[in-house]
């Protein structure tokens, strides 16, 4: 598994990043639900953009379960979270870097995408995503 690949974007191969079982406080279950059927703009927006594989076909989860946190997306085969910051973000700096900290101390790595640049500048931002993942899981 080490040396598996997941995909490749602009031929360059991503490997598989392997993630121990993470724990799931089962209790926000029904929290994260409705988070999915909130539709928060923005992240209907990123969602049509990489549901069902069509970004680089990579799997995403939404609003998925870890620890106590709910994070936005998550990408199972790289152990990445995409996260969205809009407006809940703000005023929440030392909360948000707690989060961030638990999370990467599980080995997770955490991406950063404002709900403004979602909003307009999608493109540009699909592309330094794209960046992202290959300076990060490819070889090279």
């Amino acid at each position: 598994m080490k040396n598996e690949i997941v995909t490749y974007i602009n031929s360059k191969p991503i490997f598989r990043k392997s993630i121990p079982v993470l724990p799931t406080n089962q209790a926000f279950r029904n929290r994260a639900r409705a988070l999915r059927k909130a539709g928060v703009l923005s992240e209907v927006i990123f969602w049509k953009q990489v549901r069902a594989g069509t970004f680089w076909n990579i799997d995403f989860d939404r609003q998925r379960i870890i620890g106590s946190f709910i994070v936005d997306f998550y990408v199972k085969s790289l152990g990445l979270i995409i996260e969205i910051d809009g407006n809940s973000h703000n005023g929440k700096e030392e909360y948000d870097a707690m989060r961030e900290d638990f999370l990467t101390n599980l080995g997770l790595a955490v991406y950063r995408i404002s709900d403004f640049r979602i909003k307009h500048d999608l493109d540009n931002v699909m592309l330094e995503l794209e960046t992202f993942i290959v300076n990060t899981f490819g070889e090279g």
